[in-house]
């Protein structure tokens, strides 16, 4: 059974673990980099660990047979707090269509929303067609807006967005 764990500075190796091997996985996904995270020291990842303490930020690992298989992390916007951003979603190949992205997204809203946001707002690659189809299977929809990828300018991101008021 899938049992989600608040990120912790405690669980900081652990947060870095999931996401090292996110990125390994499906780099087109991320605005980040294995390549740059990888280089971060163990302190560097105490300070993100740190930094998604539940106030303002908040990140989740996915854990079941004695490893974490899933991440999602959630901050809310500086300029406009009535929305949130939905950032680091990666779910291992072996958990995905087992509800453990349906879990990490649940959670990330209840937060948010415990917040007081009314929008929960992510960016998806245009390759990367599944995570399309996951989204609007939980109540996403596209917002029309795009912006280049920034690791890859010839790709595209699509906005997509779930209001948070009705769920």
């Amino acid at each position: 059974m899938t049992i989600l764990h608040q990120i912790t500075p405690q669980m900081a190796l652990s947060y870095k673990s999931v996401r090292l091997r996110a990125l390994q996985d499906t780099p087109s996904a991320f605005g980040s980099t294995y390549l740059r995270e990888s280089t971060f020291t163990d302190e560097e990842w105490n300070v993100r660990a740190r930094n998604l303490d539940g106030r303002r930020a908040v990140g989740y690992l996915a854990f079941d047979q004695d490893a974490h298989w899933g991440i999602a992390a959630c901050f809310l916007d500086e300029v406009n707090p009535l929305k949130a951003h939905l950032v680091s979603m990666w779910v291992a190949p072996e958990y995905r269509k087992e509800g453990v992205g349906r879990l990490l997204v649940e959670a990330i809203a209840a937060w948010a929303k415990g917040r007081g946001a009314q929008d929960l707002q992510l960016m998806v690659t245009s390759g990367n067609h599944a995570a399309i189809e996951f989204y609007k299977r939980i109540g996403f929809s596209m917002t029309g807006r795009t912006e280049p990828y920034p690791n890859d300018p010839a790709m595209i991101e699509y906005e997509m967005v779930r209001a948070l008021s009705s769920n």
